[in-house]
């Protein structure tokens, strides 16, 4: 890597991503990089079931039969919920990471409390809209 940069940022968590983005948006040349092989640092979302058991587990992950596709789970390291009308929702529009983010609504969030049982949390969240 001969070239020169304004800005080199480690990581792609959410305050690395918005960092780039603004000076990107400001016309800054930025290398973006990150020592994981997903994006999002612990803000991740870790997709398929296999790779959060190699993260964080030595055991083997259950079959595909008892869980159905592995494809369909999505799990994040911490939940995010970023309400509709906030600063923080016009700088991700502001820099454009939206082609990045998917808004929707939340059908259902779960917790596992004391490694046993799993509890529904119920919150209203509401849709995240352009402007």
């Amino acid at each position: 890597m001969d070239e020169e940069y304004d800005a080199i940022v480690l990581g792609t968590g959410l305050k690395e991503c918005i960092i780039s983005g603004l000076l990107s948006v400001h016309k800054k040349k930025v290398l973006h990089i990150d020592r994981n092989d997903y994006y999002g640092g612990e803000s991740a979302s870790i997709c398929p079931l296999p790779k959060l058991f190699e993260l964080f587990s030595k055991m083997q992950p259950p079959k595909e039969e008892k869980l159905g596709k592995f494809r369909d789970y999505n799990v994040d390291l911490i939940p995010k919920f970023i309400m509709a009308n906030g600063l923080l929702v016009k700088m991700l529009i502001l820099t454009d990471v939206t082609r990045y983010l998917e808004f929707k609504s939340v059908d259902g969030s779960y917790t596992v409390k004391a490694g046993s049982k799993v509890y529904k949390v119920c919150l209203s969240i509401y849709n995240v809209m352009k402007r």
